[in-house]
């Protein structure tokens, strides 16, 4: 089992891939400077995990998908931290490729077999 939760690790995850420090983290995230740093760092290390809105926001900031921070599957993790880079057009021939890799189980692949 992990040391830490899985939301306190991804989001230091995501915080180092953007680049931001604990302070600007949470400044940007709506935080009051003097606790900015400290209450990122709890969030970080496990001792709190924040409210939904400011998981949202964090996300947000953070530029990533609020599902990023909550997932303990790694490939989805990476998944997720490509699906914002992704036009709308994008992600829709990416969920039909997805689709379509999916095991058959309809009828019309049944009769085809």
């Amino acid at each position: 089992m992990a040391k830490y939760p899985v939301f306190a690790l991804r989001l230091a995850q995501a915080r180092e891939r953007s680049g931001l420090s604990q302070t600007q983290l949470g400044v940007l995230a709506g935080l009051d400077p003097a606790v900015a740093s400290p209450t990122i760092n709890q969030y970080e290390r496990g001792k709190h995990e924040p409210q939904l809105k400011r998981a949202k926001r964090l996300a947000e900031v953070l530029g990533i998908p609020p599902a990023f921070l909550y997932t303990e599957d790694d490939l989805l993790a990476e998944l997720l931290l490509q699906w914002n880079g992704l036009s709308l057009r994008k992600k829709r021939e990416l969920l039909k490729l997805v689709e379509g890799a999916k095991a058959p189980h309809t009828k019309r692949s049944r009769r085809a077999a």
